[in-house]
């Protein structure tokens, strides 16, 4: 676990805003490879934390703590010693399990009696089953049951509880030489899984205090389109906002709120009606982009460059028209990126944050105080546009995706100029005729358009006034 999330457990509770109780069933629920996003949305989605803005600030702070250690105090664990192999999710009931139906098969006791190459043919057909299911990512785990992830629900495959050589084993079989080497080094690997042209998974594998652990997430073998997508609403903006040639434009939301497929769709749509010269940076690629109007050129961390940092400084002498960053995660990435949008590039970068104005604060707050003046002017001459998205648990057990989106104009680059933040809302209200929208309204029209459960609203909504009309 992160110690970023270990903070964020540890501050809450001294806070008031979660119990240690709650922060194990939000730990139960997404597992220990989460990390301190997908925890803060999971306070909010479960209803435990309703005061979102000091949450926030809770997250933050975190953050800034993480990078000296841990808690003295961890509350994931009784004392500050290791902890026994236990099984992590919850207890099996081995009389009364029953898989969902149309769920992946795999006989997960028999992983001993297999040799190498069985168990990666085997591996294979149940990431295939797991598509074919519907579901979004499959997790194996030390000391846990295998389970899918289907609409943001867990799916249990079995009641067998893989024990560490079981685990280890399924994770690294379909592994080069090279990467398990890597793997087993770092403890950390990230890597993209092409098992056939089509069929295509970003896998997480890491170790936990149980054993190795592994995430495959499922990448459609199609792009779906930004209407698809349901941003139909709002297809005449994210045109516009596509349509220029310069500029920053930031993707911004929690863990599986869509992003990546998000920008995908924005490649694709750009690959389609232009002709120009695309760089993408991703760590690792997931949706390979084939060359139609445009010549698209692929880029991994690791294989292919050292850091998202030395693929920017490259890129500007690439000769791009566009540039496309899977990650906006540090200080000298964000400064680059700026330095793009700048210098006559369209610029299109992803983040973790909830909202317009936490994403430019992010932004922003990570540059020292000396510089704020400077990158304060440089952001607001060079943004285009912020689009946040979640997806939402309709009634039918689908998803439905709700967005926010800021586009920028002369008002809101007063505001980034002058660091008024707390502004924006305002100014986003009345900039509908501009294409701008609140997270809380386009929430509250999903619940009048019955595509939305009143308690998924209200565990979304912020704003008081909005939330005493949902009934």
């Amino acid at each position: 676990m992160n110690n970023d999330t270990r903070w964020l457990a540890r501050l809450g509770i001294d806070q008031g805003l979660f119990t240690r109780p709650q922060c194990l069933q939000v730990r139960a629920k997404l597992g220990e490879d989460a990390d301190l996003m997908a925890y803060a949305q999971e306070f909010i989605d479960s209803a435990i934390v309703t005061d979102v803005e000091t949450l926030e600030k809770v997250a933050d702070l975190a953050l800034t703590k993480a990078e000296k250690g841990p808690p003295a105090n961890d509350p994931f664990e009784e004392s500050g010693s290791s902890v026994p192999f236990v099984q992590t999710g919850p207890a099996k009931t081995a009389a009364t399990f029953k898989a969902a139906a149309g769920a992946p098969q795999f006989a997960f006791d028999t992983i001993a009696k297999l040799d190498d190459a069985a168990l990666a043919t085997a591996l294979r057909g149940l990431l295939k089953d797991t598509g074919l299911f519907g579901a979004s990512d499959l997790h194996l785990s030390t000391g846990a049951r295998p389970f899918v992830r289907k609409n943001r629900a867990l799916s249990y495959l079995s009641d067998y509880v893989l024990t560490p050589e079981d685990s280890l084993r399924l994770n690294v079989s379909l592994l080069a030489p090279e990467q398990k080497k890597t793997f087993l080094e770092r403890k950390d690997y990230d890597y993209a899984l092409a098992v056939t042209a089509t069929e295509r998974y970003r896998v997480n594998l890491m170790f936990h205090k149980n054993g190795a652990a592994g995430a495959y997430r499922l990448v459609p073998a199609e792009t779906r389109t930004l209407e698809e997508l349901g941003y139909k609403p709002h297809i005449a903006t994210l045109h516009k906002l596509l349509s220029y040639h310069n500029g920053l434009i930031l993707i911004t939301g929690p863990v599986g709120s869509g992003k990546t497929t998000t920008l995908a769709s924005m490649v694709a749509y750009l690959n389609e009606t232009r002709t120009d010269h695309i760089i993408t940076v991703e760590d690792p690629i997931e949706v390979v982009q084939p060359a139609r109007g445009c010549n698209v050129t692929q880029r991994e961390v690791g294989p292919h460059t050292k850091s998202f940092f030395t693929a920017l400084k490259g890129a500007l002498r690439e000769d791009p028209d566009v540039i496309v960053i899977g990650e906006l995660r540090d200080l000298e990435t964000i400064e680059m990126a700026i330095s793009a949008s700048e210098t006559g590039h369209l610029v299109i970068g992803t983040m973790h944050t909830s909202d317009a104005a936490t994403t430019l604060n992010r932004l922003l707050d990570v540059f020292p105080p000396a510089q704020q003046t400077q990158i304060r002017a440089s952001v607001a001459e060079s943004l285009r546009g912020v689009v946040c998205q979640r997806l939402l648990p309709s009634p039918e057990g689908d998803l439905v995706l709700a967005c926010e989106i800021l586009i920028s104009n002369t008002a809101i680059q007063n505001l980034i100029r002058e660091g008024k933040s707390a502004g924006l809302r305002n100014t986003m209200e009345t900039g509908v005729k501009e294409g701008m929208c609140l997270m809380d309204n386009v929430i509250f029209g999903l619940w009048k358009e019955n595509k939305i459960s009143a308690a998924t609203a209200n565990a979304n909504i912020t704003n008081r006034v909005l939330k005493a009309k949902i009934t």
